[in-house]
């Protein structure tokens, strides 16, 4: 062995790495929560109009966050990204992302989507769920528009690519989910719920008991004259307004009176039909209808991947219908 090699050199030509270039050292206190502290940018409230896509061209609009959440790629939450997508009739839309999910919500309008090789027919009110590696032509036999999320953040925050199909192509249709809608809402003890909703689920995921593995959609109805109380939950909201009359809308604050159960100092965003809005995580929100309407609402969360991961955390306030 050489002298050199005996000392632990490297040879002529040879260029160190400095490996310890990148490694940083904290007190404890000062970075064990850089939510708290701002570090990590907070997740906004924001609001996302119809005039979006209700009216022209055949195209995709993102509803793009990555400003507000500091990050280099598309995002409306850390680990989601929505869209509306309009395709009118005779047009398609292509998708192939990289996403363990991908869920389709009928806004309105008719059409079809041929995925590897197969034919899903869809309508107003369904729900469509394709797997990863799904590559998709979506064709628009009447003017539709559609609400489309993606985990794609997920993956390019962990720097991966989804290669396995965890389900099948799945449609949930208009019929099925409002027939079970309507049952919960006419049960005798519907009033005392804290949420009059539905949520879909794929067989695939008996445990979670969510749409997919990631995701988590819900199908709820606002009664006339319904306060429905706070509750909070550490997932973020990509809420979607289905229908609304004026005097609809969802309280949002980060505190809840403990005599009242009530939030103090919200935030109040009103709803209208075709309307998103984010919900923060951990922020308590209710929602009430002083219409003359029932109202309907569909959060879309990655509360499948909160729940295999336990960490959802859905706290409720003491609840009381008022009359």
């Amino acid at each position: 062995m050489s002298t050199t090699a005996q000392r632990g050199q490297l040879s002529v030509g040879t260029v160190n790495e400095n490996w310890t270039g990148d490694a940083r050292f904290y007190e404890y206190t000062t970075a064990a929560d850089p939510i708290g502290s701002g570090i990590i940018s907070a997740i906004p409230a924001k609001e996302f109009e119809p005039e979006l896509y209700n009216s022209g061209e055949t195209r995709i609009v993102t509803l793009d966050l990555s400003k507000e959440l500091r990050t280099e790629y598309p995002a409306t939450s850390p680990s989601l990204l929505a869209h509306f997508i309009r395709i009118n009739e005779g047009d398609s839309i292509n998708t192939k992302p990289n996403a363990t999910s991908e869920l389709y919500y009928i806004i309105s309008g008719a059409g079809s989507t041929e995925v590897n090789g197969e034919t899903i027919n869809w309508k107003k009110g369904d729900f469509l769920t394709l797997p990863s590696g799904s590559v998709s032509c979506h064709t628009a036999t009447e003017d539709a528009t559609i609400y489309y999320i993606l985990d794609t953040p997920l993956l390019n925050y962990l720097g991966a690519e989804a290669t396995e199909a965890r389900f099948k192509p799945t449609l949930f249709t208009a019929e099925q989910a409002e027939a079970k809608l309507n049952e919960v809402a006419n049960a005798p003890d519907a009033h005392l719920k804290n949420r009059i909703s539905i949520l879909l689920n794929n067989e695939k995921f008996d445990q979670t008991l969510t749409i997919t593995h990631v995701l988590w959609a819900m199908f709820g109805i606002v009664p006339v004259g319904s306060n429905q109380a706070p509750h909070s939950h550490k997932s973020v909201a990509l809420d979607f307004v289905a229908y609304a009359a004026p005097g609809t809308y969802t309280l949002v604050g980060d505190k809840i009176d403990p005599d009242t159960q009530q939030i103090i100092d919200p935030m109040r965003i009103d709803w209208v039909t075709g309307k998103a809005f984010v919900t923060p995580p951990g922020l308590w929100h209710s929602h009430h209808n002083e219409s003359g309407e029932p109202a309907f609402i569909i959060p879309i969360q990655d509360a499948g991947l909160q729940t295999y991961l336990r960490t959802l955390d859905i706290q409720f306030t003491h609840y009381e219908e008022q009359k």
